[in-house]
């Protein structure tokens, strides 16, 4: 439950590692809301076009099925200028991300 979460929040921090021009962006919108045993949500969005949200609802709470299910997007300027968007799941079926620029499993 725990990794799966981690992983995500890793993807995002990667996706977004600021570039030598990116030194002096600004967090613009920043919220965490509903952080609670059953549950999180939080977003955020920076001045530099990087931003990302996520939520996360507890499923068969109490099972040994228990499990985060995490849904969310980022995205982010790329060093050729333009925004690319991820969007993804993540829960008992792993890490499940989708973006016009990923390949995609025939």
């Amino acid at each position: 439950m725990k990794a799966v979460t981690i992983f995500a929040v890793v993807m995002v921090v990667a996706a977004a590692a600021p570039q030598q021009s990116d030194r002096d962006a600004q967090i613009i919108k920043s919220s965490i809301d509903n952080i609670g045993t059953d549950g999180y949500s939080y977003e955020y969005e920076t001045s530099n076009g990087i931003a990302a949200q996520e939520q996360g609802q507890l499923r068969n709470a109490g099972t040994d099925n228990e499990i985060m299910a995490v849904q969310g997007q980022f995205q982010y300027v790329g060093p050729d200028g333009v925004t690319y968007t991820v969007t993804y799941t993540a829960d008992e079926n792993g890490f499940q991300p989708q973006g016009a620029h990923l390949p995609v499993a025939q």
